[in-house]
């Protein structure tokens, strides 16, 4: 297909490369086929909040480059500070459950975690707009503030309410400011290879979740909480100035970008879809990563091994943020995706349910169910950046994961009302985990389905 001249300088976008023109997010594309490649033409005024995607001409990506190569460094350095905490809540939430919190039960301290984790998506619905309109910079720097006076108010908390306000509200806002900008920005400078790009920088957050809560558990028998809660944060603080020098957005704004979100984008059938699936996926996701160690205290384990099987789970994290992202590029972010999930099922119930109570099986549950959630984590945003533009990602992005925050803030609480209910045994929160998988793999299927048909050998 040959590109058309225009002089006009406002665009939209419509498919191209092919030699079929056709919409994004409609069914029947080809296997040869880039549903992802746009090309600008002339369709819509400047008009903030038109509903019309208005890019500036044909986008190139270096794919590379020291500039492009550090934007990935710089994010993995957000990640390692603000992902790296998110994967430590189950060594928080054990710790202050049988310490500052233990005349709470476990379904009243998930809420403290739960909200954090909701905020950190929920805030999202304005960062992203922002981030396309104003860029990185004064999102990262007033993030990263935010979770380093967290950490610092965490560690002389002692009463319910205290744990609230610094970590759940704080930084949960504060996580939220950095979350965003870090994983948009690096399809700024990817498209080709955004799922490798992408990986490589979300192992900082498996890293992380490797490497602080074995630093926690060295240093609560060395200084306790208060010093340890302080060396992370100033651990943090070095991270995030790092990424505050390196995050960086290469694309202008869209004409009509509006720094306002716009839940009008959910009309759109393939969007809608994966937006239900990402949102089943993370309702199930948070759960083994608050109660892993619980349920390893309940099984009988000691105190050592329930600390140290979150590492665990974080290392197979790490390996399954970077090697499926270098598959998506090849075999389709959406088809990487779904296998994972099929993994994450088969972990909850074939190793998990029957053999969790077990060592070997409670270490082969942990090393499954890392590494495919490793994937869903890094993949996710690749998947919501094939049905939309770039310059419109972090809008896209954004309202997801707002959505999606609605699950992580009941996700925690629900379970922990599920073991309750079951008087303190965990084989119903096994059945949930597992079936909020399997929903979320139909949503996915659906949602590729919608965009590029049923067959299960298209590459998407």
């Amino acid at each position: 297909m040959e590109k058309k001249q225009n002089p006009s300088p406002d665009f939209s976008i419509m498919e191209a490369e092919d030699s079929t023109n056709l919409e994004k997010g409609q069914a029947n594309i080809e296997g040869n086929q880039k549903p992802d490649s746009f090309l600008a033409t002339q369709e819509c005024p400047d008009k903030p909040g038109s509903g019309k995607v208005t890019l500036l001409g044909d986008e190139t990506y270096p794919e590379g480059g020291l500039q492009a190569w550090l934007v990935v460094f710089g994010s993995w350095c957000g990640l390692l500070a603000s992902l790296g905490l998110m994967n430590t809540i189950a060594t928080f939430q054990t710790y202050v459950t049988t310490h500052q919190l233990s005349d709470y039960d476990e379904g009243t301290i998930g809420w403290v975690f739960s909200i954090y984790t909701a905020l950190c998506f929920l805030c999202g619905v304005y960062i992203g707009p922002l981030f396309d309109r104003y860029g990185p910079r004064w999102l990262i720097g007033p993030g990263g503030l935010g979770v380093v006076a967290s950490l610092m108010l965490l560690s002389i908390c002692t009463k319910y309410w205290h744990f609230m306000l610094s970590w759940g509200i704080l930084n949960g806002v504060a996580t939220s400011l950095l979350f965003t900008p870090c994983i948009t920005a690096i399809g700024h400078f990817f498209r080709e290879r955004r799922g490798f790009a992408s990986g490589l920088a979300s192992t900082g957050g498996g890293i992380g979740g490797v490497a602080f809560p074995l630093l926690l558990e060295s240093l609560f028998d060395s200084v306790g909480w208060g010093w340890a809660l302080r060396v992370l944060g100033f651990v943090c603080l070095v991270l995030l100035l790092v990424a505050n020098a390196l995050v960086r957005k290469r694309l202008p704004a869209a004409r009509n970008a509006s720094p306002h979100p716009d839940f009008g984008i959910l009309r759109e059938r393939p969007f809608a879809l994966l937006t239900a699936g990402v949102f089943f996926l993370e309702l199930g996701l948070f759960v083994p990563l608050a109660y892993v160690s619980s349920y390893a205290l309940a099984s009988g384990f000691d105190e050592r091994f329930a600390f140290r099987i979150v590492p665990i789970l974080n290392a197979a994290s790490v390996l399954g943020r970077a090697l499926p992202g270098w598959a998506a590029d090849r075999v389709g972010a959406f088809n990487t995706n779904m296998l994972s999930v099929c993994l994450t099922v088969l972990a909850c119930y074939v190793v998990w349910l029957p053999f969790g109570h077990t060592t070997p099986g409670l270490v082969l549950f942990a090393l499954m169910f890392g590494f495919a959630t490793g994937n869903n984590i890094s993949i996710t945003p690749v998947c919501v950046g094939k049905l939309c533009g770039t310059q419109h990602y972090g809008r896209y992005y954004a309202t997801c994961y707002t959505v999606v925050s609605v699950a992580v803030l009941l996700s925690i609480p629900v379970a922990g009302s599920i073991v309750k209910a079951a008087g303190g045994a965990y084989w119903g929160l096994i059945l949930f985990t597992g079936l909020t998988q399997i929903v979320a793999l139909v949503a996915m299927y659906a949602a590729k389905a919608a965009s590029v048909g049923w067959s299960p050998w298209t590459v998407f």
